[in-house]
């Protein structure tokens, strides 16, 4: 696996660097070729937290964590963690999604119970509006997200809120 390691607002040192790779080293039984992927970490540091993202784009899906602690270490493990618990989450769905390019090797990872579905669908008429107004019809209704259709663009939009409170924006090429 190839590391690209980057601080935000702190110098990464090389026990930093050397102790980020031998964690995420624990996810090459996880993946296949593991000379193919690149994992992209992003160390943040603010007053009190230090903040490690990590991002694994595969050929299908794309693994992502992110974990603060005041303790860099302690920040890493966590991100760590989450990442193969998200792996071992979503083995059932790795396992049986129907493509040629599978990027685990599934038998590494242990089953989960309580298989996740959908129990719930809804449709809804998707409006023509800006993000502003967006924001405020998701914020009337007490939602974390809302789909609608950007009048400037034409296309399908989708305006969520962030873990710090900021919003996001997802558009359709």
């Amino acid at each position: 696996m190839e590391f690209i390691i980057r601080g935000d607002k702190i110098k990464i040192t090389d026990a930093m660097k050397s102790y980020i790779e031998e964690k995420l080293g624990k996810l090459d039984k996880y993946l296949k070729n593991t000379d193919e992927v690149r994992a992209k970490v992003i160390v943040k540091s603010d007053k009190k937290n230090q903040r490690v993202e990590v991002t694994i784009p595969l050929k299908s899906y794309i693994l992502r964590s992110e974990e603060g602690n005041a303790d860099f270490y302690a920040a890493v493990d966590k991100t760590i963690d989450k990442l193969e618990r998200q792996i071992r989450k979503n083995k059932t769905r790795l396992a049986t999604k129907k493509t040629n390019a599978i990027d685990f090797t599934i038998d590494a990872i242990e089953p989960v119970r309580g298989e996740k579905k959908i129990t719930k669908r809804k449709t809804i008429e998707v409006k023509p509006m800006d993000e502003d107004e967006a924001i405020l019809q998701m914020e009337l209704l007490g939602h974390d997200f809302f789909m609608y259709h950007d009048s400037e663009t034409g296309k399908a939009a989708v305006v969520y809120r962030r873990k710090d409170k900021d919003y996001g924006l997802i558009t359709e090429e």
